[in-house]
């Protein structure tokens, strides 16, 4: 080995550091391990020939080392033990984010972000493999063990100002340098923001948080409402998963993913939009009156404080707050399911129909909420009976499948979802005292690879058409209601559209956003 680098590897290697040499370094090394994904998006959305875009880019690099730097040479300053633990927590994180950004083709946006906050063990678990371990071991064990091993030693305070100084004075001339570049870096924020790390997630956790202790306080109760009748009347609302509408079989696709609901009578269905690509979200727009930010009574809870049966039976998470009395989750519902598969979503409808006949209210909203369609693990997500098209995916890294193996598994979901359907169908039939209703709509939908895109998150503002292009289905019993011509749904329809049929009159009662005649 020549001596020159010989003696280049021992600098680097070694265990004794000034704070700025080694805020410098970890710069470096946050730059070179971390910023693959986001100097990629730079190089594909500008013109690398001409000297001002090779400028921009020269600046990028520039500015992402000076600031991380900068930050990191703050933090070993102020309290070098606190300082060396955020460093480690930083790599170990960013090795996180880095494997779900190549694998998944994600930002780590405040969607992402609250996503991963929300998750439950058996979704989390999913993700599990042994090149995230490997991400892990190379990206951020290794570093944090160099980190610990390293002795730092403190400058003094002057050297600390001039420093600081000289760090703000470039940061500045690099802002000057690039002002025409602005409306760049305003069009392409939320895609640069979500790559830079440990920015992208460190920013959108503070985000998620801030709206979630918003979204936290009381919600603001809407006028009280009216039961106009004594009919007895029950709607079954289907809150979807990860449902894109383009692979049901109902609205053209190629493969009959429908075959139960496609014979179905009295069955009705319209294109939709969702209102985000994430659950959280998507799950408060089916269940609010308006799109206001205001945290308004949400459906369910707004019905059982006004006299109506509610029940929520879920296998799925990021609902918000509910405030009523029957809220049934997969371990309480096995109790009236005898057959073997109570692993899979049909334990949701374990009892229904007893349930809804055992009530002692004549207008009865039962909600239930799906998880089938939740990725990566798709072939784990339904029965072994419906896996009807093959070959499938079964690893987790959708990446290293054929995508036709990815969407054969998707499709034997859907398949699945038909099936739920159908079932909740043929028990509403049944019940003939009810004027009685079927509403499936998802909550977004999903990417299977198309754009190197994968699952869903995306800000709405640049998602794919798959994340957001949904379905809306509507089955009625006979003699009970029509429907509108409806054209484009979205999913505040879905409230206004429950008040009509169970025939509650309510001062914010909206009749345009109500599909029924």
């Amino acid at each position: 080995m020549p001596e020159v680098l010989r003696n280049i590897l021992r600098k680097l290697f070694k265990t004794n550091w000034q704070t700025a040499h080694f805020a410098l370094l970890m710069g470096f090394l946050n730059l070179l391990l971390f910023h693959f994904p986001f100097f990629g998006f730079v190089f594909n959305n500008v013109d690398n020939k001409n000297f001002r875009d090779i400028s921009l880019i020269i600046s990028l690099i520039t500015a992402v080392l000076v600031v991380n730097a900068f930050i990191f040479y703050l933090l070993l300053s102020l309290s070098r033990v606190a300082g060396k633990f955020l460093l480690i927590l930083f790599f170990i994180l960013n090795a996180v984010a880095l494997y779900f950004v190549n694998t998944y083709h994600v930002i780590m946006d405040e969607n992402v972000v609250g996503s991963v906050f929300i998750t439950t063990y058996g979704e989390a678990s999913a993700f599990f493999s042994f090149k995230l371990i490997w991400y892990i071991i190379l990206f951020g064990v290794i570093p944090a063990i160099y980190i610990t091993k390293t002795k730092i030693v403190k400058g003094t305070w002057k050297k600390f100002l001039a420093i600081s100084s000289l760090t703000v004075l470039c940061i500045g001339l690099l802002v000057v340098a690039n002002a025409n570049t602005l409306p760049w870096f305003h069009k392409n924020y939320k895609q640069l923001q979500g790559l830079m790390m440990p920015w992208s997630y460190t920013i959108s956790t503070f985000r998620f948080y801030d709206h979630k202790h918003r979204n936290d306080k009381k919600e603001i109760l809407l006028p009280d409402a009216t039961i106009r009748d004594d009919e007895k009347a029950v709607v079954v609302l289907v809150i979807g998963e990860s449902a894109r509408r383009q692979n049901f079989s109902l609205y053209g696709y190629g493969k009959n993913t429908n075959p139960l609901l496609s014979q179905t009578t009295n069955l009705f269905h319209f294109p939709a939009i969702s209102s985000a690509t994430y659950t959280t979200a998507t799950v408060k727009s089916i269940l609010k009156h308006d799109n206001s930010n205001d945290l308004y009574e949400f459906l369910p809870n707004y019905l059982y404080r006004n006299n109506v049966e509610v029940v929520w039976r879920t296998t799925n998470s990021g609902e918000p707050p509910l405030h009523i009395e029957k809220y049934q989750t997969r371990d309480s519902l096995k109790q009236y399911y005898e057959g073997e598969e109570r692993d899979w979503d049909e334990i949701l409808l374990a009892g229904l129909k007893e349930q809804i006949l055992a009530s002692k209210k004549n207008k009865i909203l039962v909600v239930v909420h799906t998880s089938i369609s939740h990725g990566p693990n798709y072939s784990k997500k339904y029965p072994p009976r419906f896996e009807i098209f093959k070959p499938v995916c079964n690893n987790v890294e959708l990446g290293e499948c054929p995508q036709e193996e990815v969407i054969n598994a998707y499709d034997n979901t859907i398949v699945y979802t038909d099936y739920i359907l159908y079932n909740i169908i043929e028990d509403l039939k049944q019940l003939n005292e009810y004027q009685s209703t079927m509403i499936y709509v998802s909550d977004h939908g999903e990417s299977l690879g198309e754009n190197n895109m994968y699952m869903h998150g995306v800000p709405i503002s640049i998602a794919p058409k798959e994340q957001y292009e949904i379905p809306f289905i509507v089955w009625l019993s006979d003699g009970s209601k029509e429907l509108k011509p409806n054209e484009i749904l979205s999913q505040y329809h879905i409230f206004h559209s429950v008040l009509n049929f169970l025939h509650i009159q309510s001062p914010i009662y909206n009749e345009e956003m109500n599909i029924f005649k």
